[in-house]
C-alpha cells in the first residue's frame, strides 16, 4: 500500500510540475505587461522596473528563478492588489469562494440524488422525463448565464433576495443557485443510471423476497448501493465548482478568490494568475490523490495492477 501511495503522490506532483510550466510560459505569452501606469512611463522607467522585476532576464531564467522560489512556498507579490503577497491574497479571499462552493455542492448533492432516485423508481414515467429535461438543462446552461438570469428575475424584478454584494447568508442565495445547477444534474444524471442498475440486481430480489418492505428496499440497498460510485465524483466536481466560480462571483461582485483571479488575467498580473492557478492545481490533485487512496483500500486490485488497472 505505500508503494501505492508513493508511486501516486510522484504522479501527481509531476502532474504539479507540467501545469506550472505551462501555465508559466502561457502567462508570458500575453500582450501588455502587468504596470497599470505604463502609458505614463518613459522608455528608461519602464527599463528600470523590468529589471526591478527581471522581466530583462532571458524567460528559461525568469521560469528557473520562479519555480526555485515556488519550492519555498513563495508565490510572489501581486502586482495589482496593493502589492500582497500572493498567499495573503488567497488568504484573505478564499473564505466568499469556499463558501460558495460549499453550499452549492450540498444543494447539487441532495437535490440530485432525490431528483435522480425519483426518476430510476418511477423509471420512463413523466417524473423520469422531467428529470431527464432538468438534467439536461442544468449540463448545457452555463453558470453564469444561469446567474444572470437568477440575478434579473430573483433578485431585480422580482426583488427576493440581493442583486450582487456580499453581506451576509442572503447574498450567497442567488450564486449558490447558480453553482448547484452543474452538479445538481451530474449527479441526478449519475444516480437515476446507477438506481437502475441496483434495483434490477439480484440481492434487492433477495431482499424482496426476505419480506422488506418497497421504502426498507430502497432506501437500505438501492439508495445506499448507488452512492457509492457517486461520491468518486464529488470531490473532483466541488474543485470544479470553485473554479467555475470566478465569472459567478464577478457578476454577484463577490469578494472570492474567483473574483481576484479574473482580474488579474485582465491586468497581466503574472504573481497572482500564477499563484491562483497553482493553489486550484493543488486541490484538485489533491482530492484526486485521496480519491486514489481509498480506490486502493476498497479494491486491492488497483494497488496491485490487476485486471488491468492503475
Amino acid at each position: 500500500m505505500t508503494k501505492y501511495i508513493l508511486k501516486r503522490i510522484f504522479y501527481l506532483l509531476l502532474t504539479l510540475l507540467i501545469i506550472a510550466s505551462i501555465t508559466f510560459f502561457m502567462m508570458k505569452g500575453l500582450p501588455g505587461t502587468p504596470y497599470t501606469n505604463q502609458a505614463k512611463m518613459s522608455p528608461a522607467q519602464l527599463t528600470m522596473m523590468n529589471h526591478k522585476y527581471g522581466f530583462d532576464k532571458p524567460l528559461y531564467v525568469q521560469y528557473f528563478i520562479y519555480m526555485g522560489n515556488l519550492l519555498h512556498g513563495d508565490l510572489g507579490t501581486s502586482f495589482q492588489f496593493n502589492n500582497q503577497p500572493v498567499t495573503q491574497l488567497i488568504g484573505d479571499h478564499i473564505g466568499p469562494s469556499m463558501q460558495l462552493g460549499l453550499q452549492a455542492m450540498i444543494v447539487g448533492t441532495v437535490l440530485g440524488i432525490i431528483l435522480g432516485s425519483i426518476a430510476a423508481i418511477r423509471k420512463n414515467s413523466w417524473v423520469d422525463a422531467t428529470a431527464t429535461i432538468v438534467s439536461i438543462l442544468g449540463l448545457s446552461i452555463p453558470s453564469f448565464v444561469l446567474a444572470i438570469l437568477l440575478q434579473y428575475y430573483l433578485g431585480y424584478k422580482w426583488q427576493l433576495f440581493p442583486v450582487a454584494l456580499w453581506h451576509g447568508f442572503s447574498y450567497s442565495i442567488l450564486p449558490t443557485l447558480a453553482l448547484a445547477a452543474f452538479p445538481l444534474a451530474s449527479i441526478a444524471r449519475y444516480m437515476r443510471t446507477e438506481m437502475v442498475d441496483v434495483l434490477h440486481s439480484d440481492y434487492i430480489e433477495l431482499a424482496k423476497a426476505k419480506g422488506d418492505t418497497s421504502r426498507q428496499v430502497i432506501i437500505k440497498h438501492a439508495i445506499r448501493n448507488s452512492l457509492i460510485p457517486i461520491i468518486t465524483v464529488i470531490g473532483p466536481m466541488a474543485v470544479s465548482i470553485m473554479t467555475g466560480s470566478m465569472v459567478v462571483e464577478s457578476i454577484f461582485s463577490i469578494p472570492g478568490i474567483g473574483n481576484q483571479f479574473v482580474q488579474s488575467i485582465l491586468t497581466n498580473d503574472y504573481p497572482t494568475i500564477m499563484g491562483l492557478t497553482i493553489f486550484y492545481s493543488v486541490l484538485m490533485v489533491s482530492i484526486i490523490l485521496i480519491v486514489d487512496i481509498l480506490y486502493g483500500i476498497i479494491d486491492p486490485r488497483i494497488r496491485l495492477g490487476k485486471g488491468g488497472k492503475a
